[in-house]
């Protein structure tokens, strides 16, 4: 009896501990890329069990308790990677896996087409987005340099003076509207505005609208909006550390330091530049590059004090000097502050409260007696409203409206004189999804400005639907400028030569922008073609005045502006990735009087890229990347016979960039590159030349410090 109790006992213990160990049965396993490197932060889950799971550490390992003895399907995703799907053996308890990433980051959230946060692959407006690794790898200093690298159909060249100008498809700087988190921002220099004070050590990405986009943003959104949003940082404490040093003695000093504690998140970054005065090698328009330095100082806080309510505060500063002449220097100075609430009034409703300000100024500083003489300065003060209501799970409801006061005093004004003018809109949007395959977004926009005593109603319609892999996407919107305070009330003298006049009878201008996309994406290939068609109105420029023998803005004829733009992105599993881009633009009119148009009608990118994973302490990669221009003719006024009109044929060039990055203990990155790679060089220097005296050399530290001291 008791052997047969004894073994009773046993054989109980037996079975409960069989049950224990098979109830704590795991599953372990690594996570890597397709170059082998292991992945940090993968969601590895049971697809039966989806609140069954882990996270990947540094080392991409994982392990998961399973609830019950069966065979589980374990899923495991990252963003920018294909989720990958197994299913567990009998007799192994291992499940490794490998992640392709996604050729394009589809389930990235986009602000700019609709003004509420939307999944990149669900906005009706076609939105082009440039990523963190993207500006990582251009190594691009400011907005302008990273935009010609990315995007065909886009040139900044030298104006006057070796001031920057854009052209976009046809469009200039006055026509294309710059923003830092959805804000405008202060000050122009012939029509476009500071780009180099657009820097980019602090930006997470760039959102790009081409067409017009008045409907939301009012003037100055006629050929489309540029869109920079800041970092933020969800680890504790987050410091980069970054140099690079260049040919013609150029440096580039940054550093971001990120705080993230309990209900505050704040971004703190700096960034110096500088290089010597460059003389040209061959003949041209000008003989060479003025030297310079720059300043920026960007602070962006968060605050949650509450579950519903987040405050948003912003401050920066920003400096810029020009050495044009030994006597001389141009100063280029910027302030600008801003807060922002976000209070979510209901589950599905939120109302955004914000003001900003922005003064821009310029001034001479003489050098031999140390004075620093202002002579230009444009104060923006802007108040803006905006409701969100998610009226269903398929239906939102955004309405808004802006008050900006704005003050110019500028040299280029009678007696230096100074002028101010306000404008006021509203608008309203609605997005709807009508099937699961279909969205309708519709908008109108009315802007009311005091000065020029114009007002505007903007409207915009765009579609989307979506079978399969393919995703179509049309639109039509309408196009607004208003004649700025400079084009007005302009009474400048051109170094004795001619002036140029302003008109305070200038009507507004507008546009209307047909557009139409096709999209195919794969998990590793990706096409996008898009046509569009522009018919602009009143258009504003400057024209010869035989009666003032001078310039006078005024309004053109209609112009017609028409053409398509193919983008082809694939990345392999061998670590290898490609993108090839191409834009056509054609513009016709009937003009009647003499325009000025700089546009190539042929541009086109290519960028080729591998990385290599060696060890968890040292992968490498390389990158080559070229852009090219078609050649353009265009009419030019030769001063010195004032009112005499030039044919000038400026020929098309490719410029190539190869760069190396080594990255070293998983903080350290060490990059070197070589610029104009084929040793290009103008015969002649036209003011859309490429500014060079050929091949370039350039290498570069950064360090996040957070990663090489084991904060992960």
């Amino acid at each position: 009896m008791n052997h047969f109790v004894s073994k009773f006992i046993l054989t109980i213990v037996m079975v409960i501990t069989a049950m224990v160990g098979y109830s704590q049965q795991r599953v372990r396993g690594v996570v890597r890329s397709a170059d082998n490197r292991p992945l940090r932060g993968v969601s590895v889950t049971l697809l039966e069990k989806p609140t069954v799971g882990a996270v990947t550490d540094s080392l991409g390992q994982y392990e998961i308790v399973l609830p019950e003895r069966r065979l589980f399907t374990i899923r495991a995703s990252h963003v920018g990677y294909v989720a990958g799907l197994q299913q567990m053996s009998t007799d192994n308890s291992s499940v490794n896996f490998r992640l392709v990433e996604e050729v394009y980051d589809m389930s990235m959230v986009v602000v700019t087409g609709t003004r509420t946060p939307k999944v990149l692959k669900d906005t009706p407006v076609t939105t082009r987005v440039i990523s963190s690794r993207d500006i990582r790898q251009s190594d691009a200093t400011h907005i302008g340099e990273l935009l010609e690298g990315e995007l065909p159909g886009i040139e900044f060249s030298y104006s006057m003076n070796q001031q920057i100008a854009l052209n976009m498809q046809g469009f200039g700087g006055n026509s294309v509207l710059f923003l830092v988190d959805g804000e405008r921002i202060a000050g122009e220099t012939l029509d476009n505005i500071d780009y180099s004070r657009l820097t980019l050590s602090n930006v997470e990405r760039v959102e790009i609208v081409k067409g017009a986009a008045s409907s939301l943003y009012g003037s100055s959104a006629v050929g489309g909006v540029v869109n920079l949003i800041t970092s933020e940082f969800n680890k504790p404490l987050t410091l980069n550390l970054n140099s690079r040093y260049g040919s013609n003695n150029s440096w580039r000093n940054g550093m971001t330091l990120g705080i993230n504690r309990g209900i505050y998140n704040g971004v703190t970054s700096f960034q110096h530049t500088a290089s010597d005065e460059i003389t040209l090698k061959n003949p041209g328009d000008y003989n060479k590059i003025y030297g310079f330095r720059t300043y920026s100082i960007n602070h962006k806080m968060k605050i949650d004090p509450c579950d519903r309510l987040t405050l948003t505060a912003r401050l920066g500063t920003f400096f810029r000097q020009r050495d044009v002449s030994s006597v001389n220097s141009e100063r280029y100075r910027d302030f600008n502050a801003g807060v922002k609430s976000e209070y979510r009034l209901s589950e599905n409703s939120q109302l955004e409260m914000a003001y900003s300000f922005d003064q821009y100024d310029k001034s001479d500083y003489l050098i031999e007696n140390h004075r620093d003489v202002r002579d230009y300065s444009n104060v923006q003060h802007i108040v803006r409203s905006l409701y969100n209501n998610r009226l269903d799970s398929d239906k939102i409801l955004t309405i808004g409206g802006d008050f900006m006061r704005d003050y110019l005093l500028s040299y280029q004004f009678s007696d230096d004189g100074a002028y101010r003018q306000y404008s006021a809109d509203l608008f309203a949007q609605f997005d709807w999804k009508l099937t699961p395959r279909m969205t309708l977004l519709t908008g109108v926009r009315y802007d009311y400005f005091s000065k020029s005593e114009v007002d505007n109603f903007s409207p915009k319609v765009a579609i989307m639907y979506r079978v399969g892999k393919y995703t179509l996407r049309g639109s039509y919107s309408g196009g607004f400028r208003a004649p700025t305070l400079k084009e007005m009330y302009m009474n400048f003298d051109m170094a004795n030569i001619f002036t140029i006049y302003g008109n305070n009878k200038l009507k507004s201008e507008t546009s209307h922008n047909f557009l139409l996309s096709a999209e195919l994406g794969y998990s590793r290939f990706n096409m996008t073609i898009a046509g569009y068609y522009n018919v602009v109105d009143e258009r504003i420029s400057t024209v010869w005045s035989q009666q003032l023998k001078g310039m006078l803005y005024t309004n053109l004829d209609r112009m017609k502006f028409w053409g398509f733009e193919a983008n082809l992105l694939s990345r392999f599993a061998c670590g290898l990735s490609a993108r090839l881009s191409y834009a056509y633009t054609y513009e016709s009119a009937d003009r009647g009087k003499v325009l000025i148009s700089t546009m190539r009608p042929h541009s086109a990118t290519l960028k080729i890229e591998y990385d290599k994973f060696v060890s968890n302490n040292y992968s490498f990669g390389v990158s080559l990347s070229g852009r090219y221009l078609s050649k353009v003719t265009t009419n030019e006024f030769l001063y010195t016979t004032i009112n005499q009109i030039v044919e000038r044929k400026c020929p098309g060039y490719s410029m190539w960039r190869l760069a190396t990055n080594n990255r070293l203990f998983n903080g350290i990155n060490l990059s070197i590159s070589i610029d104009n790679l084929f040793d290009y060089v103008p015969d002649y220097y036209y003011n859309n030349s490429p500014t060079t005296v050929g091949r370039t050399f350039s290498v570069g530290v950064s360090i996040d410090m957070e990663r090489l001291l084991g904060n992960k």
